[in-house]
């Protein structure tokens, strides 16, 4: 019985097509996530970029109440303003993650806060 198990070669080229398809199917596999890691990066970068060119300036007026009667201030609030500064990777031309090829649009254009 040992003999006929290491005469039998029944499967041999079965095993060797399987290993062959498999190999190519890991290799795919490789390439399509290599892709899918390349897009996610991008989109994060683009969502990093919206995230960036929010502008967070904001003010406020201060105000103040009289009194009728002999005009003395009851309350006095002043106001308060932020203006925010454009930061390095507000304007994410350097900081890119991914070097994919350019598009149009008004990407690595620059940016400026009214």
């Amino acid at each position: 019985m040992l003999r006929q198990l290491i005469q039998d070669e029944s499967g041999v080229i079965i095993s060797a097509e399987l290993v062959l398809v498999l190999t190519i199917a890991v290799l795919a596999m490789v390439v399509g996530l290599s892709e899918v890691s390349v897009a996610i990066n991008t989109e994060l970068n683009d969502l990093g970029n919206a995230f960036g060119r929010l502008d967070q300036t904001y003010g406020y007026t201060g105000f103040s109440a009289n009194s009728n009667n002999d005009c003395k201030n009851k309350s006095f609030v002043h106001g308060a303003s932020f203006m925010d500064s454009v930061d390095d990777c507000d304007v994410n031309t350097t900081c890119d993650m991914v070097c994919g090829a350019p598009r149009g649009g008004t990407e690595g254009n620059s940016f400026s806060h009214h």
